[in-house]
């Protein structure tokens, strides 16, 4: 039976677009239960005419809608709201009072950082971006021009939270990118994610708490969590990405999950939408935290970005982790992590003790490179161009060792997974690969106490054509030899 809407409110005044306003009235009403699991929404022309559309707006917003998991659709049927989806009451949950900042525990890592690895320029590392020529002069400009200026304000201390200018700037960005729900004044300006991360874990996890990780999953989140004394308990990903009844199974009593929703890290699955509804609800019971790494969200190259999943939790349960240093260049050391507001105060004191303030004159070039559009600019140009660099290199993957891997364009992020055929190693291809002057990583050293999957992780963000092409080949041939088994 089809679902009457009539709450959908079109704004022409606003900057957001008319489809991501329909899409976002809709999204709201299946997510409170005002549309419930099963309904069929109206047909796009009908929807369109009452609200005095054009079909083509109320297409791209059910097309969100289906690929974020909102809904399904019947050939010769209609669109319907996904049968999968839990129940959920509408209204606000209860936001339950902040712990004070707890103690930081004493560093047990279990290794060191290998330096000469991560910043290792050779295909296929992970980590690594382009900017084109237009990205360079308009840094330059900008960056020029703050140093000419110099005003007061930069021979004294800031907000250690960033500046209002930048904070501003990213919460626009948000909002109309990724869906977060924020002001400027819930944004905290780190570093990068690990910065975001040990800030999260001095505020919310006292030594000896448990959280969930995803497993497989990425390591750094771990050895963070180990630095200060938490005790994690690796959560297996399936196709829906994290297993929520799993996590609850093995540690019912962690206080925080730490997911990477849009694209999981390292197998790329996106967070189903009943798995977010399904998170979410057991954060809420449980009075523990989601903490989003929406890494590489930017880079979604079959359809629009994935929302975010802090937009769903009407809660406010989740912490969200951003970074702008896959988006532009890692040399900028400059992210971000949007707090519910409840928290603000014990979060905005550890950011003092740990770092004053991030980089003033920084700050003032990137608000400005945001506020310009150049940011949106460079991420479309860019997206274009890995999307190009994605397909070479699967494209000689599959010509050159297609007996010997499986290769599948990710939609969405700057490594793909190639997952090897039955019988050979990925950490003695990691090993023969490097001494060919290729860089790989192993997929077996991301599972913790689990049976791995023997694959490999290339990087294709950081590489121009002709290198990609190359690093290649030489990949290919290191695969054909003998003595790779497992």
């Amino acid at each position: 039976m089809e679902q009457t809407i009539s709450d959908i409110a079109i704004d022409r005044r606003t900057p957001t677009p008319l489809f991501r306003q329909v899409y976002t009235a809709l999204s709201a009403s299946i997510v409170d239960g005002r549309l419930p699991a099963g309904a069929r929404l109206p047909a796009s022309r009908t929807l369109a005419e009452r609200l005095g559309l054009s079909r083509t707006v109320v297409v791209a917003a059910y097309e969100q809608l289906l690929a974020e998991g909102y809904t399904t659709g019947r050939i010769g049927s209609g669109t319907y709201v996904a049968p999968d989806l839990p129940e959920r009451p509408g209204g606000r949950a209860r936001v339950a009072k902040a712990r004070r900042t707890a103690g930081y525990g004493a560093p047990r890592l279990v290794g060191k950082v290998d330096v000469t690895l991560q910043s290792d320029d050779r295909p296929f590392n992970l980590g690594r971006t382009l900017i084109d020529q237009r990205t360079a002069d308009q840094w330059r400009r900008l960056s020029a021009r703050a140093l000419r200026a110099m005003p007061k304000s930069h021979l004294g201390y800031g907000d250690p939270r960033g500046s209002a200018e930048l904070r501003g700037a990213i919460a626009g960005y948000l909002a109309g990118a990724r869906g977060v729900r924020c002001n400027a004044e819930q944004i905290i300006v780190t570093s990068g994610t690990q910065h975001a991360l040990d800030l999260v874990v001095r505020v919310l996890l006292p030594a000896g708490s448990e959280a969930w990780v995803e497993n497989p999953g990425y390591p750094l989140t771990r050895e963070v969590l180990t630095a200060g004394g938490v005790a994690t308990w690796p959560v297996r990903v399936d196709a829906q990405g994290i297993d929520v009844a799993a996590g609850i199974a093995a540690a019912p009593r962690a206080r925080a999950a730490f997911t990477t929703p849009s694209h999981q890290f390292p197998t790329g699955v996106v967070l189903s939408m009943a798995r977010r509804l399904e998170l979410i609800a057991w954060a809420s019971a449980s009075d523990a935290w989601i903490v989003e790494d929406d890494y590489a969200s930017e880079f979604r190259y079959g359809g629009r970005p994935i929302a975010a999943l802090q937009g769903l939790d009407t809660a406010q349960r989740t912490l969200y982790v951003g970074t702008l240093n896959k988006a532009l260049f890692p040399g900028l050391r400059a992210g971000y992590l949007v707090v519910p507001e409840r928290l603000l105060p014990a979060f905005v004191t550890a950011r003092y003790l740990m770092d004053r303030q991030p980089p003033a004159l920084q700050q003032e070039v990137l608000a400005e490179f945001i506020a310009q559009g150049h940011l949106s600019s460079h991420i479309r140009r860019m997206r274009t161009l890995y999307r190009d660099q994605r397909d070479r290199l699967v494209a000689t993957l599959r010509r050159r060792a297609g007996d010997r891997l499986d290769v599948e364009p990710p939609d969405q992020g700057m490594h793909l997974v190639a997952y090897l055929r039955p019988g050979l190693s990925d950490t003695a291809v990691e090993r023969a690969a490097l001494a060919d002057g290729v860089v790989v990583r192993a997929l077996s050293r991301l599972y913790v106490k689990a049976r791995p999957r023997q694959g490999l992780l290339l990087g294709f963000s950081g590489y121009p054509a002709a290198a990609i092409a190359g690093a290649a080949g030489r990949l290919a041939a290191v695969l054909q030899r003998p003595r790779l088994l497992s």
